[in-house]
């Protein structure tokens, strides 16, 4: 009976999820370019739920969460290069956003399988990838963080009116380029520091981690910022909705599946362990800062 009523309240969040994001992408998308009677943007949302639920049935008879991170990415992939193919020909501000969307998504998609691979699962999915409803419920999530993130990317794509290339685009640029250098370089440092033995069971505070405790995802927020800026000249009316991109990949990283669910693992694992508090009480949460000397 519990199982049941779990099941509902899953099949519920679902479709809730689903109209939201449905409701959004198709006000947001009120000055993108047309296609069939529909905005290029409400075709992208479309397409980000079709990839994620396609993915899902084998998932779910399998059990499996190792493929959920890469569909991911190639969710990203998919709405980028169908918002291309309806929006073209493209201007040189679109085509530059189509290849760092695509550039950054494949580079965290192919890092993210490796991990998983190697790693053998993902502790998050242990206990819904066993209820089909609970774990529809995170591939439905995934087509609406692909949309909402993607939301400003798709709004430069899709434009209906292209602007000229200006201070809002370099800004935007520079923000890209050092928010996607932090994430990699912060990736790497942590994946070369698991991998060495000489630090097993031990915590990483060195590197971009001595600034910051989460400098991976301080270097994402920074991306998808990037992308804002630029989006900014083409923004008018509903589009302005396209903000919620940097806003809910913030949300998402601090309070729902990322530092919230890392540091919550991180304190049971080395909450008594006084470098461990030392290094939570002198290093930035999430914006880089120099450690003290």
């Amino acid at each position: 009976m519990a199982e049941t009523k779990h099941s509902a309240r899953s099949l519920m969040v679902v479709a809730i999820a689903t109209i939201a994001a449905l409701a959004f992408a198709w006000f947001a998308g009120a000055n993108t370019q047309q296609w069939n009677g529909y905005s290029v943007f409400f075709v992208c949302a479309l397409v980000s739920f079709g990839v994620n639920w396609i993915a899902f049935i084998p998932a779910a008879i399998a059990q499996t969460e190792k493929y959920y991170d890469l569909v991911g990415s190639i969710t990203y992939l998919t709405i980028i290069t169908v918002a291309c193919v309806l929006a073209a020909p493209l201007d040189m501000r679109a085509i530059v956003v189509a290849a760092m969307v695509a550039v950054w998504s494949i580079r965290l998609g192919s890092f993210l399988f490796k991990r998983i691979s190697e790693d053998g699962h993902d502790g998050r999915f242990d206990k819904i990838k066993i209820n089909p409803a609970r774990f529809l419920v995170a591939w439905t999530l995934q087509a609406c963080w692909g949309l909402f993130t993607a939301a400003a990317a798709i709004a430069i794509i899709a434009a209906d009116s292209p602007a000229p290339l200006g201070v809002f685009f370099w800004l935007g640029a520079i923000v890209w380029v050092a928010g996607f250098a932090i994430e990699v370089v912060a990736d790497r440092q942590k994946r070369a520091f698991k991998k060495d033995d000489a630090n097993k069971g031990k915590f990483i505070q060195s590197g971009l981690w001595a600034w910051s405790q989460h400098p991976n995802y301080f270097g994402e927020i920074m991306l998808w910022t990037g992308i804002l800026i630029i989006a900014v000249p083409l923004l008018s009316g509903a589009g302005w909705l396209v903000v919620i991109s940097p806003v809910f990949v913030t949300f998402l990283l601090t309070k729902v599946s990322g530092i919230a669910m890392l540091d919550k693992a991180a304190d049971k694992k080395w909450g008594d362990d006084p470098a461990y508090q030392q290094y939570r009480r002198n290093t930035p949460v999430l914006i880089l800062r120099p450690p003290k000397v």
